[in-house]
């Protein structure tokens, strides 16, 4: 089971950053996008509704798996906070891609431990 949850973590996190990711959102969660939807949504709407989906695609898993509701919200809320100014940080071009992608997969490993060593339960 616990290779399983490790599975659908990182495979959520493939399917949000990758996948589930349109061009518009890509470009136009950064504060200087030049994508003409910009215009008519700020930046941050976008950034954030990309790290909520981050954070809720986390919540669906570890509730999938039976933990509890309140490991679900410490985790949700970790993820998509931590995923935004992670994203926010690449779009400020303080680093680049490898380094984000990098952090989003230490994140997940990171909740798979907090779960499977039942620190959170």
């Amino acid at each position: 089971m616990l290779f399983a949850l490790l599975f659908f973590l990182l495979a959520t996190h493939s399917l949000m950053d990758f996948a589930l990711q349109s061009d518009a959102i890509a470009t136009c969660k950064c504060r200087n996008s030049t994508n003409p939807v910009a215009k008519f949504v700020p930046w941050y709407y976008w950034l954030t509704a990309h790290a909520v989906l981050h954070g809720a695609a986390v919540g669906v898993v570890v509730r999938w798996f039976g933990f509890s509701w309140d490991a679900v919200a410490v985790l949700a809320y970790s993820e998509a906070i931590i995923h935004w100014w992670t994203d926010f940080g690449k779009c400020s071009k303080w680093y680049g891609i490898h380094f984000d992608q990098s952090v989003h997969v230490v994140c997940r490993l990171t909740w798979f431990t907090l779960l499977a060593t039942e620190v959170l339960k």
